[in-house]
């Protein structure tokens, strides 16, 4: 008997490369456009039926439409027939499923994560994206594998519902290794384009079996203090500089940001389309070239440094950070975004679980102002400012050649306590 996802023991996420045909690109936007129409739908259909609330006299006309919202919003039959379109062929059916529970699951994280926002439209724009399932057949399927549902793969190729068989290109020694495991479940598959025209495929994997192997006990621990100065320091003295992938790119995003600027308004001048406006279509793309490839470098050099990190000890202790806090501060704004550190203390958790690591957090007050050697905190006029880089505690006389590593031992040591 086929197992259900959740009832594995290990999970995993694989991210592949999609080269479709143009017939295939076709497509994926229709079933983008079905994905994110019916998504709108949901959230429509929501706000109209919250307004009725709970009638306390009985109004037949009202009660009538009450009813005809809740069944558009429950059934999917009565949706196709309210709009016929969404029944094309080339529109893949799992894919509005997955919008109606994407919208359910919205929702249920509003409801557990008080300071997001509620489900809302999703706006038009040049990515597209929408989920489909892997279905397996339970008469003839008695394991799940990489290549016996309706989404699989191949050496080369990989197969999704209404798409078919479409070209890849991802990690060989990942996907040997998972063609090589007894039992691999597909979940869900999303779907994307980027705003660069370039299309990918995210799979949700489930196993009994260890996807990675845990890496080997080192022994050591280290706290890692992140700061502005640098990426971060660790309580071993080793400080990682900061690439400022974003202040690197800024001019020369700058500089076509405002060519895109001048190629719309003269395209609206024109009174053209910009969809059919060559010339900005190529401008648009250059831009979100620039934008991918800061993201990319970034996203890598957070990789990087958190695998590192992870495989060379067993204790990792940063500070809990609130980004969104601090970006209310316009002068480090800019600086604290391009860090990417709650990107980075993300995938410290997750990779840490996944080698069978330890890392966890610690409220970082009072760790810059504290002398590791002594205990003594400053305050008042003795008070570290961030211009203060270095200073000699009064108490012991220890001098601190570098704040940020002294914070950092500073946290190591709450982590231990």
């Amino acid at each position: 008997m086929l197992k259900r996802m959740d009832k594995y023991q290990y999970h995993y996420g694989l991210k592949v490369r999609l080269y479709p045909s143009t017939k295939q690109k076709q497509v994926i936007t229709a079933s983008s456009n079905a994905s994110r129409f019916v998504y709108n739908k949901m959230v429509e259909l929501g706000k109209e039926i919250s307004k009725f609330g709970k009638p306390d006299i009985y109004i037949k006309v009202v009660d009538e439409r009450l009813a005809r919202l809740k069944d558009l919003k429950s059934s999917t039959t009565t949706l196709k027939n309210t709009y016929p379109w969404l029944c094309a062929k080339d529109i893949d059916t799992l894919a509005i499923e997955n919008a109606k529970q994407s919208y359910g699951k919205a929702w249920n994280m509003y409801r557990k994560v008080y300071n997001i926002a509620p489900p809302n439209f999703h706006k038009k724009s040049y990515e597209e994206k929408y989920q489909t399932s892997a279905q397996y057949d339970k008469k003839k399927v008695s394991v799940a594998t990489m290549n016996n549902g309706r989404c699989r793969f191949s050496k080369n190729h990989v197969v999704l519902p209404v798409l078919g068989k479409i070209r890849y290109v991802g990690s060989r020694k990942m996907m040997e290794k998972l063609f090589a495991m007894c039992e691999v479940r597909i979940g869900t598959v999303t779907v994307a384009k980027n705003g660069c025209d370039e299309y990918y495929a995210s799979f949700q994997l489930a196993s009994d079996e260890s996807f990675v192997i845990e890496a080997p006990k080192t022994g050591s621990q280290v706290g890692i203090d992140l700061n502005e100065e640098n990426f971060y320091a660790d309580s071993d003295g080793h400080i990682e500089p900061n690439p400022h992938y974003y202040r690197r790119a800024r001019k020369r995003l700058a500089k076509a940001q405002r060519i895109l600027g001048k190629r719309t308004a003269r395209a609206k001048k024109e009174h053209r389309p910009l969809k059919t406006a060559k010339n900005y279509q190529k401008q648009r793309k250059l831009v979100a070239r620039i934008t991918q490839s800061v993201m990319n470098r970034r996203r890598n050099f957070l990789h990087n440094q958190s695998t590192t990190l992870i495989n060379n000890h067993d204790l990792v202790v940063a500070e809990e950070l609130r980004s969104k806090n601090m970006m209310k501060n316009h002068a480090l704004a800019m600086s604290i975004q391009d860090n990417g550190w709650r990107t980075f203390l993300n995938m410290m958790t997750y990779k840490a679980a996944l080698y069978g690591k330890t890392f966890k957090t610690v409220n970082p007050r009072n760790t810059t102002q504290t002398c590791s050697a002594c205990g003594h905190v400053l305050k008042g006029e003795h008070k570290l400012t961030l211009k203060d880089r270095e200073w000699t505690c009064p108490v012991c006389g220890v001098h601190h050649a570098s704040r940020d590593v002294n914070s950092a031992k500073n946290i190591l040591t709450k982590g231990l306590t």
